[in-house]
């Protein structure tokens, strides 16, 4: 299913792309010169398209960045959570380890044979027999 539908995506997408470099294929100069405009010395040729399609990739790794170094703290609280939910888990492990030692079935009293009540014990209603 999820292949349908990166299909649906991707197909229409990549056709749009493909349109979109055909309407657009006449080339532009790009400057980097600001102070001559006429004969620029930084320059370079690339059809427009090209131009277009960079400039968003640009744009997308631009915003991404930005969520990202944005983010940095919830990242951070997140892995000091962890850390502190390891160390937890770690010392119950060994205050369970500690504890199975302690404990010593010698030491406990033995079982009764009915109880308080004597061997008839209780019925149903807890009142005794």
């Amino acid at each position: 299913m999820r292949k349908y539908f990166t299909a649906l995506i991707v197909i229409p997408l990549g056709l749009f792309f493909i349109v979109f470099a055909v309407a657009n294929r006449h080339f532009v100069t790009v400057s980097f010169d600001p102070f001559n405009s006429a004969d620029p010395s930084v320059a370079i040729r690339l059809p427009l398209f090209l131009v277009i399609i960079m400039v968003a990739i640009i744009g997308v790794v631009a915003g991404g960045s930005a969520t990202w170094f944005r983010q940095r703290r919830w990242r951070r609280a997140a892995r000091q959570h962890e850390a502190d939910a390891r160390a937890a888990r770690s010392e119950l492990a060994d205050l369970r380890a500690a504890a199975a030692t302690r404990y010593d079935r010698g030491r406990l009293p033995a079982p009764s044979q009915g109880g308080p009540y004597g061997s008839s014990g209780r019925d149903k209603r807890s009142a005794a027999l």
